[in-house]
C-alpha cells in the first residue's frame, strides 16, 4: 500500500509518499526483539524503500554472500531492527559464522539463515553469536526440527502457498516458538497465516522501478497540463 503524508517543507507543505504495510499485518500478535514489538518486516535491501516504509523491522536477505558494507549501510539507514541474512546454500560453516559475527557488531537484531544450512552451522552460530538466530523453513519437516533443536531462536516460514499450513504444523509442535512468515499478496492470505499461528509477517513492497514509473507518469501528465 502507498499512502501520502504531509511533511514540513521549507516554508510550505509538501506531500511525501510513504509505503504502508497492509492493515491485516497490524493485527499480528508480534514478537519482542531488540526491545521492540515487531509485527511487520519489510522484505527488502533497497535503502530508499526501507527509509520510506512504516514496517517495524527489516528482513534483509539476498541471494549473494553477506557483504559487510551492505550490512553496515542497512543498519545505519534503517533505524529499526534488521534481520540480516548471513548464510545458506552458498555460505556455510566458518564463513557464515564470521558474517554473523560482523553483522552482530554492526548492530543487527537477528541473523538469518536459509533452510539448507547444516545443523552444525546452526550450533556454531548459537554458541558464538549473541543475537538470535532465525532459520528459514520451507517445510515443517525433520530438517527444521533439527535446526530448532540445535538452538535456532526464531523460524521464518517461507513456503509459498503452503505457508499457513506449515505455520500451523510448527505452531502445534512448538507452542512458544516465535514464528515469522511471509504474508502473501492479499489480506486473506495474511489473515490465514496469522490464524495458523504466525507472530509476525514479512511484506514484499512494490518494486522501486514500478514506484518510479508511477511518479514519472504523473509528472508527464502534469507537464502536459
Amino acid at each position: 500500500m502507498v499512502k501520502s503524508i504531509e511533511i514540513a517543507g521549507s516554508g510550505a507543505r509538501e506531500q511525501e509518499v510513504m509505503l504502508a504495510v497492509p492493515e491485516a499485518i497490524r493485527q499480528a500478535p508480534g514478537i519482542a526483539v531488540a526491545g521492540r514489538k515487531i509485527r511487520s518486516l519489510v522484505f527488502s535491501t533497497d535503502l530508499a524503500v526501507i527509509c520510506h516504509c512504516d514496517a517495524d523491522a527489516v528482513l534483509a536477505v539476498y541471494p549473494f554472500t553477506c557483504q559487510p558494507a551492505i550490512t553496515s549501510a542497512l543498519v545505519a539507514a534503517s533505524q529499526r531492527p534488521v534481520f540480516n541474512g548471513v548464510g545458506g546454500s552458498i555460505t556455510q560453516g566458518e564463513r557464515c559464522v564470521e558474517a554473523a559475527l560482523h553483522s552482530e557488531m554492526c548492530g543487527v537484531a537477528s541473523v538469518v539463515v536459509n533452510a539448507s544450512i547444516p545443523v552444525e552451522t546452526i550450533e556454531a552460530l548459537v554458541s558464538r553469536v549473541g543475537v538470535p538466530v532465525t532459520v528459514t523453513a520451507c517445510e515443517a519437516d525433520g530438517v527444521v526440527r533439527r535446526q530448532i533443536e540445535a538452538g535456532a531462536t526464531l523460524v521464518n516460514v517461507a513456503a509459498g502457498p503452503r505457508t499457513a499450513e506449515v505455520v500451523g504444523t510448527l505452531r502445534a509442535a512448538y507452542p512458544e516458538l516465535p514464528i515469522i512468515a511471509t504474508g502473501g499478496a492479499t489480506n486473506r492470505s495474511m489473515e490465514a497465516t496469522l490464524a495458523a499461528g504466525a507472530d509476525a509477517l514479512s511484506w514484499t513492497p512494490p518494486a522501486i522501478a514500478d514506484l518510479e514509473r508511477a511518479v514519472m507518469e504523473k509528472a508527464r501528465r502534469l507537464a502536459r497540463g
